[in-house]
């Protein structure tokens, strides 16, 4: 329990720290939100009144305690730019985000593990060489370039899907799940690898030490050594890692959902930074930054409970 209490106390402190950041970083981008919602050509009164109206002259740290206090009982503010409800726009984008966060999991997961512990079975022979080479090669391409080439190749070419033909959870969910499938391939192929990379390299380290050579003095097949017994050790650090790219995950879906032309959190927040409007784009990155440090949070839990040696 003292190691949760402090886990617990270092993500609220860094949640704090998170919140102060967002906040403060706004508030240095050049750029006045009143002059943007008013025009250029607005009077320097109209500015000033807009600008009391929007509380844009009361002192920053005032401002960021009455805004911290707000997000956290659940009141975002109001955009600038559509005045609107944050809350309520973000209600319609969250989901879109989390779905193709999930997909993106599921397929790291469903293309790593396999082909990791294959990989390590069969380290001597070509196609875990080949593997490698491909793991290599996922590795060095970033998720928005892989989206390009999909979108090229399966949108264009093979006319698999239409490019920029994306259908509403609301509309037809089939459809929906259908087109996220191309942008979390794009988002979990580097990931998968570098997943698959780690797997295979704990399972080959597991596999030398004396345990395992115990294991098969006894009558064990390979099967069951590897099941039984090196698995269970080989996949403590994959479990971590895997934590850390469910984190990444949801912070790299932002550009690839511009690639895609997908209507989620991550090209709300781009919109919402060139138009200067501050409510919108604090929100969002301060969402994401609280769920990547929660689930940090999680994975040091899981990491305890899996490894009682840690504290």
């Amino acid at each position: 329990m003292r190691y949760i209490g402090k886990k617990l106390i270092t993500m609220l402190v860094t949640v704090l720290i998170v919140t102060l950041l967002v906040f403060f970083a706004f508030r240095v981008i050049p750029g006045d939100p009143a002059v943007q919602m008013l025009g250029i050509k607005a009077t320097p009164e109209k500015v000033e009144r807009l600008r009391e109206q929007l509380g844009l002259n009361r002192p920053l740290i005032i401002r960021y305690l009455e805004w911290l206090k707000d997000f956290f009982f659940g009141d975002m503010g109001r955009s600038y730019t559509y005045g609107s409800s944050v809350k309520e726009m973000l209600g319609s984008k969250i989901p879109i985000t989390v779905a193709l966060t999930v997909i993106s999991f599921v397929f790291v997961v469903a293309f790593a593990i396999p082909l990791g512990i294959y990989a390590a079975k069969h380290e001597d022979k070509w196609y875990s060489h080949a593997l490698d080479t491909v793991n290599q090669i996922m590795m060095s391409i970033p998720p928005f370039f892989i989206g390009m080439l999909l979108t090229y190749l399966f949108g264009v070419v093979l006319r698999w899907f239409t490019p920029g033909g994306y259908v509403s959870y609301r509309d037809s969910f089939i459809s929906f799940i259908a087109y996220l499938i191309f942008p979390a391939l794009a988002i979990a192929l580097p990931k998968a690898a570098m997943t698959n990379k780690l797997l295979k390299s704990s399972v080959l380290k597991e596999s030398k030490l004396d345990y395992v050579r115990t294991a098969y003095s006894r009558g064990n097949s390979t099967n069951e050594v590897l099941y039984k017994h090196v698995l269970k050790n080989a996949m403590i650090p994959v479990i971590t890692f895997l934590g850390m790219t469910l984190a990444d995950i949801v912070a790299g879906s932002i550009i690839v959902e511009q690639v895609f032309s997908i209507p989620g959190l991550g090209r709300l927040l781009i919109t919402s930074i060139s138009n200067r409007d501050y409510p919108v784009a604090q929100a969002i990155i301060a969402i994401i930054a609280c769920i990547v440090i929660v689930i940090n949070f999680l994975v040091d839990v899981l990491y305890k409970l899996i490894d009682p040696r840690i504290s």
